[in-house]
């Protein structure tokens, strides 16, 4: 599945827009921002395809017309706060702008930008199948048939098509299987699991996001001491006390352990994201302290994990 612009895959990057969070693990920043551009068949699974590179924080633009490429290649930046990944669905739905998409490739080949293609396929019985399913037409049938549509769009991504780095058949795929595929082709496997760690007070209620939820209320409250009331679970003091509490820190390892499996097989449902709420009375204290232990100690079995803790500063 090679082809003729083949450029070094993207490396992961720690996601834009989340100062208040602490990001790390298996995160590589990249050394140079590249275009991807998506195209094949339609029915073939671009918008899954799509959906999936936003998930791994791809900037990503719908239907554009392809005489916009290189324009929006101006968008890509390696500063701090520009766009690092930017992928581009060009397809027939542009009708006539589609026509100069081999053109516009050429130049930005002439232009020294950093691009690739990922040609999505699928086989003509596949596609009707699939069309008939949503009951919606081909973009090109017209007055014909499905399989019109499909002879014609063969036609036009011929040279497309040959050009293309990856071409990925997807006729025989599940929508994870192709979700596996594209992030495969485009970053490898070091992106992973996402695994967001949240601190709560079960007072102001549960996260709505939360996939498990754990009550650490068993843990004697540093409130109740003078000294340590005013802090946090981030001031030292209190997170000396907290994890120096019998059976914190052997929770924490437990717990790490019976997670083990559970984000495995995340992993093998393609589900990308799992929200871990640690509560405790007031979300200042233990549960702050122990939401901190945890991602430290998922950190260090290889997992990228962000931590949150959503009510401090709420008393």
């Amino acid at each position: 599945m090679t082809g003729q612009h083949g450029n070094e895959p993207p490396a992961t990057t720690v996601p834009t827009g989340i100062s208040s969070l602490e990001v790390s693990g298996r995160v590589r920043r990249r050394e140079q921002p590249e275009l991807l551009v998506i195209t094949g068949m339609s029915g073939a699974g671009r918008t899954k395809a799509a959906a999936v590179l936003e998930d791994l924080d791809w900037y990503v633009v719908d239907n554009l017309p392809a005489q916009l490429l290189t324009q929006l290649a101006g968008m890509l930046s390696t500063g701090p706060g520009g766009v690092h990944r930017l992928a581009a669905v060009v397809d027939v739905r542009g009708r006539e702008f589609f026509a100069d998409l081999v053109n516009v490739i050429d130049s930005l080949q002439e232009a020294g930008i950093a691009h690739r293609i990922l040609f999505l396929e699928a086989s003509d019985a596949v596609l009707v199948q699939r069309f008939e399913a949503v009951r919606r037409p081909h973009p090109l049938q017209g007055d014909g048939r499905i399989l019109d549509g499909i002879a014609e769009e063969r036609a036009l991504l011929a040279e497309v098509k040959s050009r293309a780095d990856v071409v990925l058949d997807t006729s025989d795929l599940t929508v994870h299987d192709l979700a596996r595929e594209v992030r495969a082709a485009v970053s490898g496997d070091e992106d992973g699991l996402r695994v967001h760690v949240v601190s709560f007070g079960f007072k102001y209620g549960l996260p709505l996001d939360a996939d498990h939820v754990v009550d650490v209320r068993f843990l004697a409250n540093p409130y109740w001491i003078s000294e340590l009331r005013h802090l946090t679970g981030r001031d030292e003091p209190v997170r000396d006390y907290v994890l120096g509490l019998p059976r914190a820190t052997e929770f924490v390892a437990r717990y790490a352990d019976a997670l083990d499996p559970v984000l495995d097989g995340y992993l093998q449902e393609d589900k990308r994201y799992v929200t871990i709420a640690i509560g405790c009375t007031g979300g200042k204290h233990r549960s702050v302290a122990l939401a901190e232990a945890l991602a430290g100690e998922l950190r260090g079995r290889g997992h990228r994990v962000a931590v949150t803790h959503r009510d401090l500063g709420r008393e």
